[in-house]
Order: C-alpha cells, then sequence, then structure tokens
C-alpha cells in the first residue's frame, strides 16, 4: 500500500497516479493533505474502472472517516485504534485498519471487527516483533507501516505481513518533481514482493 503525504492536493494526485502507474493498487491518501476528500473522490472518479482501491489514511475520528466514506473512500487508516471509528466503518461496511502497536491493541482492534491491523510504527518494532505477536495470534493480518523500504520488504512478507505499507521511502522523489521515479520504485517494490510470494 503506498502511503500518500503531499503539500498540495495536486501533488498528492501526481503522486498517486505515479503510483498507479508503476502497479500499486492500493493507495492512501492521508488526511493531513488539504482537501484530501477532494483528492480521494478525484481519484475515484478517474480510475473507475480499474483495480485499484484508494483508501483514506491518517484518519483520526469518526467523522472525518464519514467524510472520507462519502467522497468514495474504499477503506479507513488510523494511527491509533479508535472505538468510534470502528464503528461508523461497520455501519458503512469499509475495512478500517488502525495502527496498533501492542497485543492488547491488536486484540481490541480485532474484537471490533478490524480484518487487518496497522503495526504503527513499525520501524521501532521490525520484522522479528511480528514473529512474536504470531505466535499468540496466528490469525492477526498484520501490515507495517514506518520501517518499511527496498531493503527489507522481504523480511516483513517473511515474517508473516499480509501487506506493508509505504510513505516516503516510496514517494519521496516527488520532493524534486520526480514523479516518473516513483513508478520505476513502485515497479521495484512489486517485483521483490512477488518474488518472495513465489518462493
Amino acid at each position: 500500500m503506498a502511503v500518500i503525504r503531499a503539500k498540495t492536493a495536486d501533488e498528492a494526485l501526481k503522486i498517486c497516479n505515479a503510483c498507479a502507474k508503476g502497479g500499486i493498487t492500493a493507495i492512501e491518501v492521508t488526511f493531513t493533505i488539504d482537501f484530501a476528500h477532494d483528492v480521494i473522490k478525484e481519484l475515484k472518479q478517474k480510475l473507475n474502472d480499474s483495480d485499484i482501491i484508494i483508501g483514506a489514511g491518517t484518519v483520526l475520528d469518526a467523522v472525518t472517516a464519514r467524510v472520507a466514506i462519502l467522497n468514495g473512500a474504499d477503506f479507513i487508516v488510523s494511527p491509533s485504534f479508535d472505538p468510534e471509528t470502528a464503528k461508523v466503518c461497520n455501519l458503512y461496511q469499509i475495512p478500517y485498519l488502525p495502527g496498533c502497536f501492542t497485543t492488547s491493541e491488536i486484540v481490541a482492534a480485532m474484537k471490533a471487527g478490524c480484518d487487518i491491523v496497522k503495526l504503527f510504527p513499525g520501524n521501532l518494532a521490525g520484522p522479528d516483533y511480528v514473529k512474536a505477536i504470531k505466535g499468540p495470534l496466528p490469525h492477526a493480518n498484520i501490515m507495517p507501516t514506518g520501517g518499511v523500504n527496498l531493503s527489507n520488504v522481504d523480511e516483513w512478507i517473511k515474517a508473516g505481513c499480509v501487506a506493508v505499507g509505504i510513505g516516503g521511502q516510496l514517494t519521496k522523489p516527488a520532493l524534486t518533481g520526480d514523479y516518473d521515479q516513483i513508478t520505476v520504485l513502485a515497479g521495484k517494490y512489486l517485483e521483490k514482493i512477488k518474488s518472495i510470494k513465489e518462493t
């Protein structure tokens, strides 16, 4: 999953398009972007006939989740677990991926109906942490965000993660306006993940 942060809505759209062009099929538009809901709405309209799913990230409360959902978000991602946001997402039948770190937080999120839990911040945990959690919770679907890059993405997948969230390591070329490089990087991530799953 590509995690999109940008200074403007226009920049966010360019990054999203570059990621989609590179083959990424799950894009998280963070609500740290001004008018993020408009970005989601526009992407949904442009990519309507594709297999790409567009979600909202950095959703801190149920009100923001509902705004995102009404503008077409296919899923909601938070940096922490919020029971009220879980309720809203369940009401609209939209997947909710809350940020959790401890086993207790993960279990609470799963009890609230969260199918995938975002391990955040992933850079403070590491793949071995996922293996430890999967011991008592083998059925937990974990997606780390933070600390995932080209050199370690294989370690996360091998540790049992169902997906990974990649932000700055993927989108950094946007700082210099090199959106083509984002497309190249997206392809490299997908190639590496595919090769892991085939072994």
